[in-house]
């Protein structure tokens, strides 16, 4: 059988060393030999001895999802084998962490992790019940953590001299060194008369980076994830 589908930019190969790496722009490849983590229902396909176990909330397998506050359930993949994970045909991404290393990142960018990181559900500091990010997880550790993004995501420096405002709805993540706050950029009577949509956002301030995906988050799409 011939055609473009079955040339070499397609084809799967073999594993060469344990761990996550990108298959393509929308999928990770995880070469599983033990365990690992991953969102439930991430999995589109796997071969070898691999078994799927939910990991139960009593462990803090719960990630809160920003917008909604709702638990995003994670499974255990444990044997060995190859499994790919997406989601929604989302761009994917790998971040290295390291010993010293804290990463805070909204729950509904997880796709997959190893299991020798650590992660801790926390409150966004300064965001309050208004702030649509309310709950973040910090990741700490040595590994690999994946994550998926709607579009090419934008990574921007922060600096004590440049702090930067994202909307609570587009932000990915950011190194957690970074302080977080609620910042109104509108008054209340330019809100009631229509303003620009874009009353509310969280400032990040500090020395580090944060990552912004090109896209809101809507209720329609969160209630989806």
């Amino acid at each position: 059988m011939k055609g473009d589908l079955f040339s070499s930019d397609h084809m799967v190969q073999p594993a060469v060393t344990p761990g996550m790496t990108i298959q393509n722009a929308k999928s990770i490849k995880y070469a599983v030999n033990g365990d690992m983590l991953a969102r439930q229902g991430a999995m589109i396909a796997y071969r070898g001895n691999l078994q799927f176990e939910r990991k139960g909330q009593g462990v803090g397998g719960m990630l809160k999802r920003a917008v909604t506050g709702e638990g995003l359930p994670l499974m255990t993949v444990r044997g060995q084998g190859e499994a790919w994970f997406a989601h929604e045909a989302q761009n994917c991404f790998i971040i290295d962490i390291e010993p010293g290393d804290l990463f805070t990142v909204n729950g509904r960018n997880v796709l997959c992790f190893d299991s020798t990181l650590s992660y801790e559900i926390k409150t966004v500091k300064g965001a309050g019940v208004t702030g649509g990010g309310i709950f973040n997880s910090v990741f700490s550790g040595h590994g690999r953590l994946g994550l998926i993004c709607e579009g090419n995501p934008l990574v921007i420096p922060v600096s004590p001299q440049q702090p930067v405002y994202v909307d609570t709805d587009a932000v990915v993540g950011w190194t957690a060194q970074l302080h977080t706050s609620l910042h109104r950029s509108q008054s209340i009577g330019s809100m009631i008369r229509g303003g620009s949509g874009e009353a509310v956002q969280l400032k990040l301030e500090g020395d580090g980076l944060v990552v912004v995906r090109p896209s809101e988050a809507t209720p329609q799409k969160a209630q989806q994830h």
